[in-house]
């Protein structure tokens, strides 16, 4: 398949790249900035910005399926204010979805984001509810994935959390018992390539599973709105614990008051350049866990899952002496 990824250039682009050349596609990865992309395997590159329709229209001529990554993080206020959810989600996710149609591209998988809702708490959750919705309403074979919060090398989540929680005291709103379910990239990886094919390969693709009905074509994923979670769920706190455990340091936590810490980053939103806001207060008074993780879909298990501790390399004993 000839496949062209938005947003190639990024994080878990980058990683989804290399797997589907992997698996013998032609891929192509549409970045802003594509000379800083770095492959280990031969991914074509291209120069690009969804939020400009004639900079990536001509990139979706012979293209089989597009993955659509380009996203701006929820866990800082982006450059422009939260408006720009909607500029890059939503209206990014248009422009791609509108050039694939001009294409007669078939396939368009979405990476969108857990709890993504047109009525959602947050100026992110509402975007990428909205960026479904334009998915949903096109002409295309879409699938759709909800992963939690992903970590990997190059990720930002456990530098960021390092950054929130320094080590030994560390305040933290609401103790820090906002829950996250974090899903490692390469996994995550894996399971975004098998959208694209329509296959199942997980390690457990053999047994029988709940996953859903497979379309008229035979598809098991199109049409599809699938959750996707690690192995475990682990609050904000455990995050910080575990990130520094790592660097051999350890962490004791001074619970914030909720209503306190919205306090203080409400006033950041008119703090120019300031990282946080409201918005990332809003995005800690919900969990970020799955309601019903759908790995089985493509034949994972959580035990086959790898977990934060492991990835990070911290053994209990690390844990117990932090």
């Amino acid at each position: 398949m000839d496949v062209l990824v938005t947003g190639g250039t990024g994080f878990v682009g980058s990683y989804l790249c290399d797997e589907l050349v992997a698996r013998g596609h032609d891929v192509t990865a549409l970045g802003r900035n594509p000379r800083a992309a770095e492959f280990d395997r031969d991914v074509a590159t291209a120069r690009g910005d969804v939020t400009d329709y004639e900079s990536i229209e001509p990139h979706f001529e012979g293209v089989d399926c597009v993955v659509q990554l380009v996203a701006l993080s929820p866990l800082f206020k982006p450059d422009g204010g939260d408006e720009m959810h909607f500029t890059v989600h939503r209206d990014g996710t248009e422009n791609a979805v509108d050039a694939a149609e001009e294409h007669d591209v078939e396939r368009f998988v979405q990476l969108s984001a857990l709890g993504a809702d047109p009525d959602g708490a947050t100026a992110y959750i509402r975007a990428k509810g909205e960026a479904e919705n334009v998915v949903e309403a096109s002409s295309l074979d879409g699938v759709v994935y909800r992963p939690s919060v992903v970590f990997g090398d190059g990720g930002e989540f456990v530098p960021f959390t390092r950054k929130l929680a320094t080590p030994y005291l560390t305040p933290l709103p609401g103790g820090g018992e906002t829950r996250f379910q974090p899903v490692y990239v390469e996994e995550l990886a894996r399971m975004v390539a098998d959208g694209v094919e329509g296959t199942v390969t997980g390690p457990n693709a053999d047994a029988e599973s709940d996953g859903d009905e497979e379309d008229e074509s035979g598809d098991p994923h199109v049409g599809n709105t699938y959750e996707i979670g690690g192995p475990e769920e682990l609050t904000l706190a455990e995050v910080a614990e575990l990130a520094w455990a790592a660097k051999r340091k350890p962490v004791s936590v001074v619970p914030v008051p909720m209503p306190l810490a919205g306090v203080g980053l409400s006033l950041l939103d008119a703090v120019p350049g300031a990282p946080m806001g409201s918005d990332q207060y809003r995005s800690l008074q919900f969990d970020n866990t799955t309601a019903a993780n759908d790995i089985d879909a493509f034949g994972w298990q959580g035990s086959g899952l790898t977990t934060l501790q492991a990835y990070l390399g911290v053994s209990d004993s690390q844990l117990e002496r932090a």
